[in-house]
């Protein structure tokens, strides 16, 4: 009996008085901890990607007189849909043009706002009384949601490279969050728009040239 004891030790197989022999099965605190780290950092995400959107909607806010349900959806629909197939369509993609996708997203972004901002106040500076850039039409809401999601597209390539990334549910936060962001970004802007008119409408395009600027300056270092 001693040599067996002794043996156990050695081999740290005896037990302790009063030890459960499951207390090796990790600990449900752990486990919920570690499911919380994952939500916190797919939230953080979510509403990383969603502020360019969020922007861009309160641009288009400010060009309404009245912000009403269909142009909320509208806007959420577009950009909270192009924000979840982005990331969707570049984790399918992974790595295998990762290095292209980097080097020509943030220029794109940058065209596409700077056209749109330039647009915005061309029509606010025009003598027409009905120039005002609150279309909600396929070419328009196509190009922004383009413009707003791009960088969504290399997010995607990354969560690609990652270990045990649930794309579904993640896709499906970026998506959701982005839809609730332009809603609100909608209302927001219609509410200072209507009172201001042609300036809030200089005021969007300026905003979305500086945005595309800002893109454009993160990607090539010159701010963190």
């Amino acid at each position: 009996m001693g040599n067996l004891l002794r043996y156990a030790q050695s081999r740290g197989l005896r037990e302790k008085p009063g030890s459960n022999p499951d207390a090796a099965a990790p600990a449900p605190d752990e486990r919920s901890g570690e499911a919380d780290m994952d939500f916190v950092e797919t939230a953080l995400l979510a509403a990383g990607l969603s502020m360019d959107a969020f922007a861009v909607s309160v641009c288009k806010g400010l060009a309404m007189k009245r912000a009403d349900l269909r142009g909320m959806l509208t806007c959420g629909v577009w950009f909270g849909g192009f924000q979840a197939l982005m990331p969707l369509a570049g984790f399918w993609l992974g790595g295998m043009f990762a290095d292209s996708i980097e080097m020509i997203d943030h220029y794109v972004a940058f065209s596409l706002l700077l056209l749109i901002g330039i647009n915005m106040i061309r029509e606010a500076c025009s003598e027409e009384d009905d120039a005002r850039d609150d279309d909600l039409g396929f070419k328009t809401m196509f190009l922004m949601a383009v413009a707003t999601s791009v960088d969504a597209l290399a997010v995607g390539v990354s969560l690609a490279m990652s270990r045990d990334v649930k794309i579904v549910p993640t896709v499906c936060a970026i998506g959701a969050t982005t839809f609730c962001f332009s809603a609100a970004g909608v209302k927001i802007g219609s509410v200072f728009g209507s009172r201001w008119e042609r300036g809030a409408q200089v005021t969007g395009g300026v905003i979305l040239i500086v945005l595309g600027l800002r893109i454009l300056l993160e990607h090539l270092g010159v701010i963190g």
